[in-house]
């Protein structure tokens, strides 16, 4: 085909564009409608980090985010950490890439697990949760609802030591404790402890001890059908992967003529983004590139959602307890009547007004000396001497 040829098959005919602009009708921009609004919002994201102390959860965190959000942090000594008890201390940061805000907030619970008596050190943590649904169900169920901040938790990063032989009691207490309030996602720290052999056991204990005590970690969704087979296979990674064997670390290092992030030792040099090495990789995307949203959405409808349910539920019984307190006799609303029912109450009320005028008209004739002498149960006997309605009165026989 000569070139000519070519260029006359690429025009397109004037009445088939006019045609097909006739036929358009815009719905089309739609998403693209909302992506500008999204990004002119900015988005917010709240992320938990729990473990016992020296498992590397703030270099994690600042390996996440690029970022360094424990500038001021203070490390205290043995004898600090003896009397400390849990505390929850946030942080937020706003960062932006390639005009896209995004206001993190990292909330960290110092103190955990760092007692000799951990009995319901979960507490504090719970009851932050619940204290931030409680606020945003407030300013829900308020009058200015334009500018309600989101402060609740949409992801709890659980760190799981690698030193043990699976989950202790005082793991699986904390995780059955908030798996109904919050997307719980186990982590091996430190993963660079352990050999590659021995990494791949720990999974599968820790899985195997999860399914064992009912706990309920973050579930993966499943694809779409129409899907690409790049995200498919990315996500049976990612499901495989669970739980993410991490590594952490805010130092630059030079491997093999490239500065990369990594930590050295004697023997080597361990790359934080080397997913031959861990599984940074794998949990920065499901984190932030392909299930921040299905975090926040599951966190919304599930988690939010059952909260407000008990919250209304234990205000309806308790409003009906105080209104059966007040009123020893329950008020129920009355059904609307419909004309079957209210030809019936009808005729009800005509049978009361004959038998009433009946009974009338009998204690009359009991007066009279012609009935003197009967007794009463012949004169009730003998409803049929009634006279019509019409003929009852004073002194008519």
């Amino acid at each position: 085909m000569s070139t000519a040829m070519r260029y006359k098959s690429k025009l397109v005919n004037p009445e088939e564009k006019q045609d097909h602009e006739k036929q358009y009708v815009g719905f089309a921009t739609l998403p693209n409608q909302v992506h500008r609004k999204s990004v002119k919002k900015g988005f917010d994201f709240t992320l938990m980090v729990a473990g016992e102390s020296g498992l590397g959860k703030s270099t994690l965190v600042n390996s996440l985010f690029l970022t360094d959000l424990y500038k001021d942090r203070k490390l205290l000594n043995a004898e600090e950490r003896i009397n400390q008890t849990v505390e929850i201390i946030k942080h937020t940061v706003d960062i932006e890439e390639k005009g896209v805000k995004l206001k993190l907030t990292i909330v960290d619970t110092p103190g955990f697990g760092d007692a000799v008596n951990n009995t319901e050190c979960w507490k504090p943590i719970t009851d932050y949760i619940d204290q931030q649904f409680e606020q945003y169900f407030r300013d829900e169920s308020g009058l200015n609802r334009k500018n309600i901040q989101d402060n609740r938790v949409h992801c709890c990063l659980y760190f799981i030591s690698p030193f043990g032989h699976g989950l202790r009691p005082v793991d699986v207490e904390f995780m059955k404790a908030l798996h109904e309030k919050v997307n719980i996602v186990p982590l091996i720290a430190k993963a660079d402890c352990l050999i590659p052999s021995e990494i791949r056991k720990l999974k599968e204990r820790i899985r195997e001890e999860i399914d064992k005590f009912g706990i309920k970690v973050y579930q993966f969704p499943e694809c779409d059908s129409d899907e690409d087979e790049e995200f498919k296979q990315q996500d049976r990674e990612l499901k495989e992967s669970a739980p993410f064997a991490v590594i952490g670390s805010n130092t630059v290092v030079e491997a093999k003529g490239q500065r990369v992030r990594g930590r050295l030792y004697p023997w080597g040099i361990v790359e934080v983004e080397n997913q031959a090495h861990c599984d940074f990789v794998k949990l920065r995307n499901m984190l932030i590139r392909t299930h921040m949203h299905d975090l926040k959405d599951v966190t919304c409808d599930v988690h939010y959602e059952n909260y407000r349910a008990q919250c209304i539920q234990q205000m309806t019984s308790k409003l009906t307890q105080d209104n059966r307190i007040e009123s020893p006799i329950p008020i129920l609303p009355l059904p609307t009547p419909d004309t079957e029912t209210e030809k019936l109450i009808k005729m009800k009320d005509e049978e009361v007004s004959t038998i009433c005028a009946c009974a009338s008209w009998m204690l009359e004739l009991e007066s009279r000396e012609s009935l003197q002498g009967c007794p009463i149960e012949v004169v009730l006997r003998l409803p049929l001497l009634c006279p019509p309605v019409g003929s009852w009165g004073g002194g008519q026989g």
